[in-house]
């Protein structure tokens, strides 16, 4: 009578957790009462026919611009360099004064000078080069009239640098990247 009673309760708790977890399904709406419409060309919108107005105030904006909370990245070119040398060629330093520029109509902002080689040298010379590199940079830019407050520095080295690379991926491994502080 015990196994009876005990193979009830189970058949019964089973019965109690199936219904439990079966629901109904949800109603779907109507397809013409929805933002799109009907999808089989209906009248409601498709979102291929958006489009944007000519005086539209939206700007696409460039893909290779990176901002987060703390920083932007790639809004101003970087400064490249010859190979194992730090002084500023005079091609570059228009990238300099277009730093100056910008820091001028946004005050609030500072800029990093990222120092940065190539592969070859070892990790404290290519330290020691990027680190050159950012404070040459930083020179010019307090010659031309930016404030010593609005600049930091600050030496990669070798570390993003492109291992055994070609003479053209090594030139650009050779920069300081001009990064905006926002705080």
């Amino acid at each position: 009578m015990k196994l009876a009673s005990k193979s009830l309760c189970i058949i019964a708790a089973s019965a109690a957790a199936l219904l439990a977890g079966c629901s109904k399904k949800p109603v779907r709406p109507d397809p013409s009462s929805t933002a799109l419409g009907p999808q089989a060309g209906g009248a409601g919108l498709n979102p291929t026919d958006v489009t944007t107005a000519p005086d539209s105030t939206l700007t696409q904006r460039d893909p290779n611009i990176l901002e987060d909370a703390n920083t932007i990245r790639g809004l101003l070119q970087p400064v490249y360099f010859d190979f194992d040398r730090s002084s500023v060629k005079a091609a570059e330093r228009p990238k300099l004064q277009a730093a100056k520029d910008y820091l001028e109509k946004n005050p609030q902002y500072r800029l990093l000078l990222e120092g940065h080689c190539d592969w070859r040298g070892t990790s404290e010379y290519n330290l020691g080069l990027g680190d050159k590199r950012a404070n040459e940079a930083k020179k010019y830019l307090l010659q031309i009239g930016v404030a010593a407050d609005k600049i930091e520095t600050l030496s990669k080295g070798s570390e993003d640098a492109k291992k055994n690379a070609d003479d053209a991926t090594m030139s650009k491994d050779r920069r300081d990247e001009l990064v905006i502080l926002k705080k």
